[in-house]
């Protein structure tokens, strides 16, 4: 049985953890709403710009409309761009990430390279020997578009060389508070999908108008594809944020409710342990006084 000073320090350890777990998760709750705040004010500019590069796609020929838009005969490489995040004390966000990643690709017959933004994910898919073409970490706590358009310049180089034949997204998306999940989104080349996933048929798809272009088709798109598709990884870092405060938010929740329980219970063994040593006291006190109560012979 450990001693009351053992006991005494270990409580004191305790209500310490959980004055940090309190206090991180003062700055979780934070960080959240700001983060949320940050996808919902770009969450429907993004949403406009997926919806007018999906149409883009539908356009007849999208083949020769730009290289963005060209499928390959043959997927003989696969560029994935995995967010995570840089810190930790967030459940298990990140392994659910990389997690994600390894049960899509860690059995495929097609080879995957990675673009790892986060150091946690880069750090998980190192240990797996994954091959990581580049890495993005601690990045500006609010990141803006400029902070973030590399990533989606590079994978757009990536494909433009034909160093890779598709390029994918796996990033965490943000549903409520206490609800994340890994999604998969197909960067390029642009595959259009419904709401369940699934490739949507282009000959049963009604259009609603073929774009003309002014002034030049070759100089609009030049702009445009490139520059929503690095958007389409700014929105997804975004959510990948907003999912990690709240993951760590509830994550340091648990952590205070569980050191609080602990205390407790830790504070009822001293008491047991201190009645005991009481008692034990008075034991010894009251046989020392009987026995020098007792007549000698």
């Amino acid at each position: 049985m450990p001693s009351a000073r053992e006991m005494r320090m270990r409580i004191r350890s305790v209500k310490n953890i959980s004055q940090v777990t309190r206090a991180l998760e003062a700055v979780s709750a934070s960080k959240v709403r700001k983060a949320v705040a940050a996808v919902t004010a770009t969450r429907a500019y993004a949403t406009k710009a997926w919806q007018i590069l999906a149409h883009i796609a539908r356009q007849p020929g999208r083949a020769s409309l730009h290289p963005l838009l060209a499928r390959r005969p043959t997927v003989r490489n696969v560029l994935v761009v995995v967010i995570s995040g840089d810190r930790g004390l967030a459940g298990a966000y990140n392994t659910n990430v990389i997690r994600f990643v390894t049960q899509h690709y860690g059995h495929s017959n097609v080879p995957a390279r990675y673009i790892a933004v986060g150091r946690k994910g880069r750090d998980m898919l190192a240990r797996r020997r994954k091959q990581i073409i580049a890495e993005f970490s601690e990045l500006p706590a609010a990141p803006s578009f400029a902070d973030v358009s590399a990533i989606g310049r590079l994978a757009v180089e990536e494909f433009l060389k034909g160093d890779v034949d598709e390029v994918h997204l796996v990033y965490t998306r943000f549903i409520n508070m206490v609800r994340q999940e890994p999604v998969i989104k197909q960067l390029l080349p642009l595959e259009v999908r419904d709401e369940a996933g699934r490739v949507q048929d282009f000959a049963h798809h009604q259009l609603t108008a073929t774009y003309i272009y002014e002034p030049a088709e070759e100089e609009l798109l030049d702009e445009i594809i490139p520059r929503f598709t690095a958007l389409q990884v700014y929105q997804a870092i975004l959510e990948s944020l907003a999912s990690e405060h709240a993951a760590r938010m509830v994550a340091m929740s648990n952590a205070t409710e569980n050191a609080v329980e602990l205390g407790s219970h830790l504070q009822m063994e001293y008491n047991k342990i201190r009645q005991q040593t009481i008692t034990n006291d008075l034991l010894d006190i009251v046989g020392g006084a009987e026995a020098m109560a007792k007549p000698t012979a």
